[in-house]
């Protein structure tokens, strides 16, 4: 519970404008929860539900500092993962930044030179950035890092997950900690969360370990009756769109998708059906983005087809729907969607999933049944970021115009992640491969180094994610988006016609040196196309969507034809081992039924390659290998993953030349083999499972 008076601990104009200026007549229970503790400048992680007021929860009692500390020039960093956010933020920030008479100011790649000039030369009281960003701030000529970095205090972390979980976290950590050098203190960290299933390990990484003037908020749970979950089975795209057509006619409703070709499929059918339609995604251009999130913002019975760029907070609206093609890979996802709804007065949270296949409509009732146990996915960082450690030795080099082989310890060393040897072992191979030289006891960037980062290609080294290799296609001088070289596969026997923005274009001429593809639009049907994986889920989950699928399992807030499919399905693989797996004998090909979850099936599928030349598929419930295969193979897989001489032929299967890691071709080839086989292969998954006992069943 919050202290007596909590908010009268706020700066005297805080208070007012609060009260006067905002027009709010109280904060939110929670967010005078955690005002102590944040004015007592402790590190903290707050966890509370989309659009709960997170923000304000963290940057009034920050302001209150600063008014009264008194702190001058940049004293406040708030670092999103991605640029729409920041520019969502903004405005509503810097409100009330302006009230309290301090100022506000926004980077990232997007931001003109001649309001980062101004930026630098006056710097403001709060910066709005990512941390590829904040590296350009420390590796820049044009800038000052000792300077503008002196008088930090606080840096607040939102949407805390989707950086843990991902290695852009160990560089935003990396990153941080240089800043610290340079402002001499270690200032408060504030982390900000709709859901985290593991709210004291992410206060334990946000700050390096150091807990010990740390805490943790969780507000008290909002509950699954505070929402409505239903999951309906319809079998198609087509069949999708025509549900949505019909369904809330006249309510603005967000269509979460998680691919980029799903969202232009559903978009472009939902055109057809005279629904007016958005679509956004990564792949179209910032404009044509923003010109349908702004379209959609403002309009009523409407429908947004998006991927995950709408998932992290930007707001559109009042939203009185979501829905949801097939489901999310987590719980945590689904949780941040559907939170995008019920914001108004008394609105309830809402989502309908539609599922097109079988394995969608087992995922979203596996979520919704693990929603309503209270069960949200814990973030695991991924381990041994050799990559990321490698970038940033490089960026220390140009951080410090050379940089001495011992003192990488001094600015990054506390990153938990990295170690010594690991260090010693890149900076060894980089020299070897004359991408750094020693010259008098520092390290510089030598010819294969000056060929790859000297000039503007250093900005190259400012981000630790691979990005596809796709094209950017223009109408004219109009940019629309980027396609991969995949959709264009034929292009010499016919144009083909793609899709973007949810409308056909047919492309005419493609410079592939400059990376362009030139379209014009026609009213030909198109199609759309990117690469893409399995995404991993859970164990949990996998767990539960095995359940699910026992004679008599039941999940609430089904529809009937979901009821009836499910019922089905459970017919069908009646046959499932609970005890062990089960392997269905099917017409040409066998179906190993694990539900390991993708990273131990990846492992079985890489063991049966390498030891016995069967070609299998892996997906996160099971893998597909040809009929012909002698099952008796299985029986020597457990002893074959016990020899050493195997585990490693699984890490040679990775060439550092062909990686997607990024950097990868810099990396010494152990240190790569090693992180790729603790990141994709799970040797202690696949050998529970080779010892679990086999059940095989005709289902021809």
């Amino acid at each position: 519970m919050a202290a007596v008076g909590a908010f009268e601990q706020l700066h005297p104009s805080v208070q007012h404008h609060v009260v006067n200026s905002l027009g709010w007549r109280a904060l939110r229970p929670f967010q005078e929860d955690v005002i102590p503790f944040v004015l007592a400048g402790q590190n903290l992680v707050i966890i509370a539900p989309t659009a709960g007021g997170k923000t304000e929860a963290a940057m009034l009692p920050v302001l209150s500092r600063m008014l009264t500390a008194d702190w001058r020039g940049l004293s406040v960093v708030y670092v999103c993962p991605i640029k729409a956010l920041l520019n969502n933020l903004a405005d509503r920030l810097e409100r009330y930044c302006t009230l309290l008479g301090r100022t506000l100011a926004v980077w990232h790649g997007d931001i003109p030179q001649s309001t980062r000039t101004q930026i630098l030369h006056t710097p403001p009281d709060v910066l709005l950035t990512t941390p590829e960003s904040l590296e350009l701030l420390l590796v820049s000529t044009k800038a000052d890092p000792a300077g503008f970095f002196a008088g930090v205090q606080v840096v607040v972390v939102d949407e805390l997950h989707a950086f843990a979980g991902d290695d852009r976290g160990w560089h935003l950590l990396s990153v941080l900690e240089r800043i610290t050098r340079f402002a001499g203190r270690r200032f408060q960290r504030i982390g900000l969360s709709a859901t985290v299933g593991n709210p004291d390990a992410m206060l334990q990484w946000l700050t390096c370990g150091r807990t010990d003037h740390g805490h943790v908020y969780v507000p008290t749970a909002i509950t699954a009756q505070a929402a409505e979950a239903v999951v309906d089975y319809v079998g198609s795209v087509a069949n999708a769109a025509v549900v949505i057509s019909r369904l809330h006619r006249g309510e603005k409703r967000l269509v979460f998708v998680d691919s980029r070709a799903r969202a232009e499929e559903l978009g472009s059918e939902l055109q057809r059906l005279e629904v007016r339609t958005f679509v956004t995604h990564s792949s179209l251009s910032r404009d044509e983005r923003r010109r349908a999130e702004e379209a959609f913002a403002s309009g009523e019975d409407c429908a947004i087809v998006a991927t995950s760029v709408l998932e992290l907070g930007v707001d559109v609206g009042d939203l009185d729907r979501v829905i949801q093609l097939d489901a999310p890979s987590s719980v945590s996802a689904f949780l941040q969607r559907m939170g995008r709804t019920g914001r108004r007065a008394g609105a309830q949270r809402n989502c309908l999933f539609l599922a097109t296949d079988d394995v969608a409509l087992l995922k979203a009732a596996a979520l919704v049944s693990l929603w309503r146990q209270g069960f949200v996915e814990g973030v695991v960082p991924p381990t041994q970021p050799h990559h990321v450690l490698l970038q940033q030795i490089l960026a220390l080099v140009y951080q410090l115009h050379g940089l001495a082989p011992a003192d990488w310890q001094p600015w990054i060393g506390a990153v938990p992640a990295f170690e010594t040897a690991a260090a010693e072992a890149i900076m060894d191979h980089l020299v070897a491969a004359k991408v750094l030289c020693a010259n008098d006891g520092l390290l510089l960037l030598d010819t294969a180094g000056e060929r790859r980062f000297r000039g503007e290609s250093f900005t190259d080294l400012l981000s630790v994610v691979s990005a596809e290799p796709l094209l950017t296609v223009l109408a004219g001088n109009r940019e629309l988006g980027r396609i991969h070289p995949l959709a264009l596969v034929g292009m010499k026997r016919q144009p083909p016609v793609i899709l973007l923005g949810a409308r056909p274009w047919r492309i005419v001429q493609v410079e592939w040196k400059q990376g362009i593809a030139y379209a014009e639009p026609t009213s030909d049907p198109g199609k759309a196309r990117w690469a893409g994986d399995p995404v991993p889920l859970s164990p949990g989950l996998c767990a539960e969507i095995r359940a699910m699928l026992r004679a008599g399992a039941s999940v609430e807030g089904l529809s009937r034809r979901a009821i009836s499919r499910l019922v089905e399905l459970q017919g069908e693989l009646s046959g499932l081992n609970d005890n062990g797996t089960t392997i269905l004998a099917k017409e040409g090909r066998y179906e190993w039924w694990t539900f390991a979850g993708l990273r131990v099936n990846a492992t079985l599928a890489a063991l049966l390659e390498v030891t016995s030349g069967i070609g299998s598929r892996a997906d996160n419930l099971w893998l597909h290998f040809p009929r012909d295969v002698d099952l008796r193979e299985l029986e020597h897989l457990a002893a074959r993953l016990a020899d050493p001489a195997t585990a490693s032929r699984l890490l040679a299967t990775f060439d550092p030349q062909f990686g997607s890691i990024r950097f990868s071709e810099l990396l010494p080839p152990t240190l790569y083999q090693s992180m790729q086989a603790q990141r994709v292969f799970d040797l202690v998954g696949a050998r529970a499972i080779l010892e679990r006992p086999v059940r095989v069943v005709d289902a021809s």
